[in-house]
């Protein structure tokens, strides 16, 4: 919004607010813009305290101010994580918690310890998680419309690495589900959120407002949040499936940019965050707001159930108020979103860079320096590197490797993987294309081209080992594992190139016995100099013995330096 003013000099404009974003076809909800800053917003003007004021006396409105820190009181300014709210009713306001079976699939404590938990060396693919399943009698089900199941009850645990209770690690799950979470909302005490659609766009709602999140946009939910998750009513959605990679102790942020310089990769103005957004939900014998044509007649109060996880384990309690009730808010500490479209993407002239060139955002673990974990999308770019195998190298490494495809067909040619399935590489395992693929490449006419079109996929890059769960290697409904004979027919090229290597093995060592001589030659000429200017010394000391009192000095030297030179006794 911006205003227009006179004065003295002529017409001026100037901004009343800031850039909020306006809502879609496709999206309802504005947005603020930019990772990391300390956003502030407010349902109606006179929600936020004043200036220098977070907890004022009295609310104007009679709001609760309640803060929410998402990092330790003690910690460096540009580390500080909080979140300022003004709402209805306290958060403390609840019944009892008690303990919940709502999910008996999650898991978070990967040590080896755990009985549930295998540090394999094997190579894992996964098929998509369609259909929701539920658990009945010890065995898995399809469910139908009869059996509705919730994002939290569709919740699977794959694999993961440490433990919440030692604010260490990750865990990778995924999720299916065809039912919104109606009075429900879900808080996760363990780590942070960073969901991954593949089918069916999210309605994410949080305490601090509204997201939307489509396949090819991903959210991030930080620890101690409520939110609800339903799914958008668009004709062709039938369901929901996606991916979540949770980090312990720690909070996604943006990769450092280095020789980049300002610019690239994911920029900070592309990250949207929540507007306030509240409901009304109140007991109209507690609380009688005057009528409004703005704002309605308190309704009669509600049954709401939240979960809870903490150490992988779920709790639940009921209130008889909306959980998301927030009418103001200001601080860093956000939900937010991010489109993968508006990533920049790198290429090179020559030879290949590493997948962590394509870094949307990163977890740092707490040896400086070294991540936790990398997110990295793969989308459409154009490749243009001369004289370099494209496709992607055999290596190994000390990272785990999580790839998935969001949409779009995978291009490699060793796993059976597909849009909504998962690869696991451990660490240190080698691993790479197809000898078949390989021979194609090294002999293909290279040009400029475009890769990865109407393709999004991405890596979970783990500095460290991660173990498996009993329900990735035993119970997941479609586990492909590597075909034991796939290399049997590799070739070794080399056995073809046997007659010239031995050529270029016989030109060397010709041209290095021709070396050798020609070094001997020199050698054996410098001691033949050296011998005769030493003849000369000696002639010329003698001369010097005989008419110097201190003859038989210059006598030994020359017989020294002669012995130096020659090498004799």
């Amino acid at each position: 919004m911006e205003t227009l003013f006179i004065n003295d000099d002529g017409l001026h404009h100037s901004a009343v607010l800031g850039h909020i974003s306006k809502p879609t076809t496709y999206d309802p909800y504005r947005y603020q813009q930019g990772f990391g800053n300390h956003h502030a917003s407010e349902a109606f003007s006179g929600a936020l305290p004043r200036n220098g004021t977070n907890i004022p006396q009295k609310h104007p409105y009679g709001l609760y101010a309640e803060h929410l820190n998402g990092t330790s009181f003690i910690s460096t300014r540009e580390s500080v994580l909080n979140t300022w709210m003004y709402r209805v009713r306290p958060s403390v306001a609840h019944r009892p918690l008690q303990p919940s079976n709502v999910c008996s699939e999650v898991e978070s404590c990967f040590l080896p310890l755990n009985p549930s938990v295998d540090f394999t060396p094997l190579s894992h693919t996964w098929g998509p998680l369609r259909t929701p399943v539920r658990e009945t009698a010890g065995k898995y089900e399809k469910t139908n419309t009869r059996q509705p199941i919730t994002f939290v009850e569709g919740l699977h645990t794959l694999c993961g690495h440490g433990d919440p209770t030692l604010k260490e690690g990750m865990a990778v799950h995924v999720y299916a589900f065809d039912a919104d979470m109606t009075r429900q909302a879900f808080v996760n005490n363990d780590g942070e959120f960073l969901i991954v659609p593949q089918r069916g766009t999210l309605d994410i709602q949080t305490e601090l407002g509204h997201l939307r999140v489509p396949p090819g946009s991903i959210a991030v939910l930080p620890p101690g949040f409520r939110f609800s998750v339903s799914i958008a009513s668009f004709p062709e959605t039938s369901g929901a499936s996606g991916y979540i990679l949770e980090v312990f102790g720690t909070h996604f942020r943006l990769p450092e940019l280095g020789p980049l310089g300002a610019n690239g990769l994911a920029h900070v103005r592309d990250f949207q965050y929540p507007v306030a957004s509240f409901d009304i939900d109140l007991d109209p014998q507690l609380s009688t707001p005057e009528s409004s044509p703005v704002l309605p007649m308190a309704t009669p109060s509600s049954h709401w159930r939240v979960l809870t996880k903490l150490a992988g384990k779920f709790y639940q309690y009921t209130q008889h108020h909306t959980p998301f009730d927030v009418v103001a808010w200001h601080g860093r500490y956000s939900p937010y979103k991010y489109n993968l479209s508006h990533f920049t993407h790198l290429t090179a002239n020559t030879d290949q860079l590493d997948p962590t060139a394509y870094c949307v955002l990163i977890a740092p673990s707490k040896w400086p320096g070294v991540n936790l974990v990398d997110f990295c999308a793969f989308g459409e770019k154009y490749a243009v590197a001369k004289d370099t195998l494209r496709i992607p190298y055999h290596h190994r490494t000390m990272a785990t490797e999580l790839v998935g495809i969001i949409n779009g067909k995978y291009g490699g040619s060793v796993r059976k993987l597909e849009a909504g399935g998962l690869s696991f590489e451990q660490g240190y395992m080698p691993h790479g294309e197809s000898y078949e693929c390989w021979k194609r490449e090294t002999e293909r006419e290279l040009g400029a081209e475009v890769v990865g079109k109407d393709f999004m996929g991405f890596m979970f890059h783990v500095a460290s080992h991660v173990g498996l769960t009993r329900w990735a290697t035993e119970t997941h409904p479609d586990i492909r594992l590597e075909d034991p004979g796939f290399w049997d027919d590799l070739r070794a090229p080399f056995a073809d190139k046997l007659h010239q290597a031995s050529q270029a093995l016989e030109q060397t060592r010709i041209a290095n016995e021709a070396a050798i001589q020609a070094e001997l030659t020199a050698l054996a000429f410098e001691v033949m100099v050296n011998r005769r200017r030493l003849s000369a010394t000696d002639d010329e000391g003698d001369e010097v013995q005989r008419s110097s009192p201190n003859g038989n000095y210059c006598q030994v030297a020359s017989a020294s330096t002669k012995r130096l030179v020659t090498g004799s006794q």
